[in-house]
């Protein structure tokens, strides 16, 4: 005769892989909400990712956008998060020698950097980034994320360089506190033009205000991204970082315009 008490039990504990992620039954995990920190060009790929977790697991990952470098103070001084999801490797591995992190992260996808100016605007944007910029005007507006606090404002920094065209003169230069405002300073023609994200630049919520060249990758070093749970991380959040590193959240990530981590 079965135990039906003891067969409940057993499949509480059971849990199911599904495309690279594990996934606890729906009772268990229904009212599980997760707290994560993550870079700013990663708004719409997390949508998309967030959106599809929840429809398989029934778990709400609550995400806590911003600069890289803003989110990682944040984290030294408390910041109630189980994971930070970094646009670069070096704001993880501050967070690593603080003792905060259960390991040294995993690198998640590569970013890229696009050239964007308004829909309307006269630039020559599909000439690339140095005939942007000696067209500016002496009042024009290029905007790009802070580099003290954003790594792809230091990777919009260097693009310049390399372009032969930077540093821009302050008369010129707007930095967002994070790659989203720099972008949003473009699509709504505060700024006549700006480096931002390609994820972010492709995203049909914006890709409609704007005009968008990719950028060489050979532009400016590698925008390798790295992500790491925190001390204290809960099974759901592990699970939820697994899934990030699994075959279907790659797909997603590609999808927006990054590339798989090397």
């Amino acid at each position: 005769m079965r135990n039906d008490g003891l067969s409940l039990r057993h499949q509480r504990r059971r849990y199911l892989r599904y495309s690279g992620a594990l996934l606890w039954p729906s009772w268990a995990l229904a009212q599980t909400r997760i707290k994560v920190a993550a870079a700013s060009n990663l708004k719409f790929v997390l949508a998309d990712l967030v959106a599809l977790y929840k429809l398989q697991t029934g778990v709400q990952v609550d995400v806590n956008l911003g600069a890289s470098g803003n989110l990682a103070r944040q984290i030294l001084q408390g910041l109630p998060v189980e994971q930070f999801i970094s646009a670069d490797e070096a704001w993880v591995a501050e967070l690593v020698k603080s003792g905060r992190t259960v390991d040294a992260g995993q690198r998640y996808a590569t970013g890229q950097l696009a050239l964007v100016v308004p829909k309307n605007s006269a630039l020559p944007w599909n000439q690339g980034l140095a005939a942007v910029v000696r067209a500016l005007k002496p009042h024009d507006k290029f905007a790009i994320a802070n580099p003290a606090l954003a790594p792809y404002g230091v990777a919009a920094e260097e693009a310049l360089l390399r372009a032969g065209v930077g540093p821009l003169p302050s008369a010129n230069k707007v930095l967002g506190d994070h790659i989203g405002q720099a972008t949003q300073f473009v699509a709504t023609g505060a700024a006549q033009a700006g480096i931002t994200a390609l994820a972010l630049a492709k995203a049909p919520e914006i890709a409609s205000a704007l005009q968008v060249l990719p950028l060489s990758v050979d532009g400016h070093a590698p925008l390798h991204q790295r992500m790491v749970l925190l001390q204290g991380a809960t099974p759901a959040a592990v699970n939820w970082h697994r899934f990030l590193l699994g075959p279907q959240a790659q797909a997603v990530f590609l999808r927006h315009g990054y590339a798989l981590p090397q």
